[in-house]
């Protein structure tokens, strides 16, 4: 799916909207989609109906016309309400694209690059056109017929080809310039907290209207919502649990880390006494409950096997009060094979208990290469509401599913060069700077995914219960590990990339911290370290944000 622009616009006429639809569907993740953009210079307005940026061919902008279109000695006409009107196609493409062109290369985000080929073309979804159509302001592989839907893409690629002067075609770094000259992105903001506040308003809203979701299932007793980051998943467990407590069921909401359970139990403290969960915790504190034996964080047999076996045994000697009617599990692609027997055990009726699973494939940090039981219901959220575009785009191709922005526009992600080595005392640098920009502690967040940086191990060594208190300490940056941080975040992260080398699930935890900022990201690291296990997409998007 292309870079849209918008991401969802509004259209007066179907032709354009169907002519559109068919360049989202087939464009690809490089290309760049322009649709109603209106260009203003000092002789009039201008609205290019549609445009597209393809790197290796050309930007070509789009007028599209509609109904019957005819064009008889070089007079363009169009059937309107039964009436025959005269219009100017060509006239109106020419002009929007110098319009267009002008305006991007006066901004300086454009630079010093050299011009790119820009192209113009007509389509007529509706109309056919002669094989033998020629006018001397446009030939006829610049007009694209309705027979020519089909083939509208490869025909847009071709006509950046055959309209050679000798300018250089686009390449990725061009595609985003012109999008972020387009977006009109303002400096540097100097009240971060505010422009924060608001698009957190706008996030929580978008969230909260992802609510259908739940009413969708609410007849469904197993079902696993998938999700990239940012789409609202862990709002959508919460409500769910609380919206099943609320119906007198009995309910179970975990997960796997004890952070992200922390998360949970302040979350529905403010639920009312109705509407709270009967449990809430992780999935081993379940068995500790329970009796369970005791384990050490060094032994991950003890974790992955021989407590969810034991849970399975504890779960049959609970009376019905201490089981449950229904389980929903925040991140659950953490789970293990091995401990899904022991979620079903813990329900009061295995066979009809309601199991509600939300999981993130990306997310997979953990080798245990698990999934939630076959006979589950899947859906998909596939909009990004929690990150500002900015950083949703730097993350989004190592998402499962390409995922559609809807978080608002916020600061650049940036990223800063440094050997892995160096990223942790880099990151602490970054930090400093945010500070001095304006973010508060309680908004920062600094992660690591290589080794812990030496606060939080200097904060665990006190206990994971002061540990985790510092995340809510308004008076402190908290320090964090990727394998920790998942279903959480911060306003402003910034991310030490300090493995040594790429290794298993690199990759994974490269997702993870991008994706855990919601307004500001900072990188620190290795440039080929991050294309080496994130690719040369993630690498552009970051560096040319």
């Amino acid at each position: 799916m292309p870079i849209c622009l918008p991401e969802r616009p509004e259209f007066s006429t179907e032709s354009e909207r169907q002519v559109w639809q068919r360049l989202r569907d087939g464009l690809g993740d490089d290309d760049l989609l322009i649709a109603n953009q209106r260009v203003t210079d000092r002789f009039k307005d201008h609205e290019i109906d549609l445009a597209v940026v393809l790197p290796g061919a050309g930007l070509v902008v789009l007028e599209v016309k509609g109904s019957q279109v005819s064009c008889t000695d070089g007079v363009w006409t169009i059937l309107r309400n039964r009436r025959v009107e005269e219009i100017h196609p060509v006239r109106q493409v020419t002009q929007a694209k110098y319009a267009l062109r002008s305006y991007v290369e006066q901004d300086r985000r454009w630079g010093n690059r050299r011009r790119i080929r820009w192209c113009h073309a007509i389509v007529l979804p509706y109309s056919d056109v002669d094989d033998g159509f020629a006018q001397p302001d446009c030939p006829r592989w610049a007009v694209l017929g309705r027979e020519e839907m089909d083939d509208l893409i490869p025909r847009l690629r071709a006509i950046g080809a055959r309209q050679e002067t000798g300018h250089r075609v686009p390449d990725s770094d061009d595609v985003h310039a012109i999008e972020d000259i387009l977006r009109g992105r303002l400096g540097p903001q100097r009240d971060p907290i505010g422009a924060a506040d608001e698009r957190a308003d706008i996030a929580d809203r978008l969230t909260q209207e992802q609510s259908a979701v739940l009413d969708a299932i609410r007849l469904l007793p197993r079902v696993e919502v998938r999700g990239g980051a940012g789409s609202g998943k862990t709002w959508l467990a919460v409500e769910q649990a609380r919206r099943l407590s609320r119906q007198g069921v009995r309910v179970a909401l975990m997960c796997y880390s004890r952070g992200l359970a922390a998360y949970l139990e302040r979350r529905v403290q403010t639920f009312g006494r109705k509407e709270t969960p009967s449990y809430v915790g992780t999935f081993h504190g379940l068995g500790a409950d329970w009796g369970a034996a005791e384990g050490t964080d060094d032994d991950s047999d003890y974790w992955e096997r021989r407590l969810p076996a034991q849970m399975v045994q504890l779960a049959h000697t609970q009376s019905a009060r201490r089981r449950f009617d229904a389980i929903v599990v925040d991140e659950a692609q953490d789970f293990a094979d091995l401990w899904w027997p022991a979620l079903l055990a813990a329900l009061a009726d295995e066979d009809s208990g309601r199991l509600y699973a939300f999981s993130d494939e990306g997310q997979r940090v953990f080798s245990r290469f698990a999934g939630a039981p076959a006979q589950m219901v899947p859906i998909v959220l596939d909009h990004n509401l929690r990150n500002t575009r900015q950083i949703g785009e730097v993350f989004n191709p190592l998402t499962p599913m390409r995922m559609r922005l809807l978080g608002g526009e916020g600061p650049a992600a940036t990223l800063v060069p440094c050997r892995a080595a160096d990223a942790l005392e880099t990151a602490d640098d970054q930090v400093g700077r945010l500070l001095d920009d304006g973010w508060r502690p309680e908004d920062v967040a600094l992660l690591a995914t290589g080794s812990r940086h030496p606060e939080q191990k200097a904060r665990q060594e006190r206990g994971q219960d002061h540990y985790w208190a510092s995340f809510w300490d308004a008076e402190q940056v908290f320090y964090g590990h990727v394998l920790g941080f998942k279903g959480l975040e911060r306003r402003a992260v910034v991310l030490a990339l300090n493995e040594s080398e790429p290794r298993e699930r690199s990759r994974e935890r490269l997702y993870v911290g991008l994706s855990r900022a919601r307004d500001q990201l900072v990188v620190c690291g290795d440039p080929d370290f991050v294309e080496a296990v994130g690719g040369s997409s993630v690498l552009r998007r970051l560096v040319s944000c």
